[in-house]
């Protein structure tokens, strides 16, 4: 039966997630489809913002005492049981690419540099490769390519010291098994260093049950920290006293404040710190984590993938109609987007719905990508969004000039 306004309405009336809609500051008239690129704002992390803006006014210096200092492992806490790690084995610090570059650093150092590849995924997020590029010619390792749909087993040798892979891929919506391609990569005596941008906040995460040591991920996406919010960086409890991580900077170090001359990394989660954050960016994140832990994460993943569903259903005689390619993967093998292709017109397609107030986001070549975030968005949204969609096509509306001019964002 084609979804109408009235059975998705129903759908939002015995929606468990339905009250978290009030704790977001969304513009009015704007259909938000990329929490999956940058989430909304939540209300308390704007108000968290201002308290800590009037902190450093009024206490000054005293405010790394109150809150500031600590915020990378307080945080990293927080968040750890929306990945499914424990305490101490997570710290919110620096960003996804610097982190990689640290646990790529640390695992080589722990294997005493006796494997000389770095093996990273083709058709991952570019950064995840880049930056296993760059440690490579720094430190002389060899750096190989995981070509994406090949298998991974195929790639695997005694020479290989560690893979970065995305549980889920930031294009199509792929999502791995964690736990079956962790064992395969631990039996080849190689370490996996997980990024999370994806699934963090999208979906369930269980490092622990998938037996994961190494891990990143951004909490401005799904998990609504802002722009540029902090990174996290995650170590199993049983693998973090290993060595130096190779950006050793001062907050890492034993004992900061004594200001000694030679480093000597500090014990546990900590010494993956770097140097001085600002307490501006962490506020906001802080109130957001806090509203995470009242959301089931089970309930999430099923609105998730029933929004995206509804999206799909309503739009599938259009996108054969037109010529649009549908490469969403089926529910148990994707995140929480869905991806389309118009590789003449992807890009326009886009530019139209944005000016309609339906808001996704584009990626070369030809790929709109629509990301579902189930505590802002509601059935009824997406089946507006869908009607938008449909009338941006069916009317040609994406010919328009002004939707061909290309934005240094996109």
């Amino acid at each position: 039966m084609t979804p109408t306004l009235k059975s998705v309405s129903e759908l939002d009336s015995h929606d468990p997630l339905a009250p978290f809609k009030a704790h977001f500051a969304l513009p009015d008239g704007v259909l938000y489809l990329d929490g999956n690129s940058l989430g909304a704002q939540p209300l308390a992390a704007r108000e968290a913002l201002a308290a800590t803006r009037d902190q450093w006014r009024d206490q000054l210096i005293k405010g790394w005492n109150q809150g500031w200092f600590d915020a990378p492992e307080r945080l990293g806490d927080l968040l750890a049981p929306l990945i499914g790690a424990g305490a101490n084995e997570v710290i919110v610090t620096d960003n996804i690419t610097l982190n990689i570059f640290k646990l790529l650093g640390y695992i080589t150092e722990a294997q005493g540099r006796s494997r000389p590849v770095i093996l990273s995924e083709g058709g991952n997020f570019p950064t995840d490769g880049y930056i296993a590029q760059g440690l490579c010619r720094f430190a002389g390792f060899e750096h190989r390519v995981l070509p994406e749909g090949a298998a991974l087993a195929d790639y695997l040798d005694d020479d290989v010291a560690a893979v970065v892979l995305s549980q889920v891929n930031y294009r199509t919506g792929r999502l791995r098994d964690m736990s079956e391609t962790t064992a395969l990569v631990h039996a080849h005596g190689a370490e996996v260093v997980w990024d999370l941008a994806h699934s963090a906040g999208a979906l369930p995460v269980d490092l622990h049950g998938c037996g994961v040591r190494y891990a990143v991920g951004c909490t401005y996406k799904y998990l609504n920290g802002g722009p540029g919010a902090p990174a996290f960086l995650y170590v199993h409890k049983d693998h973090q006293d290993g060595g130096w991580q190779p950006l050793s900077g001062w907050h890492g170090h034993a004992t900061p404040f004594a200001f000694g001359g030679d480093y000597t990394p500090a014990a546990g989660i900590t010494r993956f710190r770097t140097g001085t954050h600002s307490a501006l960016i962490y506020a906001p994140l802080e109130a957001s984590l806090r509203l995470w832990q009242e959301v089931d994460m089970t309930a999430l993943r099923e609105k998730s993938l029933a929004l995206s569903e509804l999206f799909r259903n309503c739009l599938a005689d259009l996108l054969e109609a037109e010529g649009i390619e549908d490469i969403t993967l089926p529910q148990r093998e994707r995140g929480s987007q869905v991806a389309f292709i118009h590789r003449e017109h992807g890009y326009a397609i886009v530019q139209a719905l944005i000016a309609r107030g339906v808001i996704g986001d584009y990626r070369e070549p030809g790929l709109m990508r629509f990301g579902f975030t189930p505590l802002y968005l509601s059935y009824a949204d997406v089946w507006q969004a869908a009607q938008h969609f449909r009338e941006v096509v069916q009317n040609r509306e994406y010919l328009e000039a002004r939707f061909q001019i290309r934005s240094e964002v996109t």
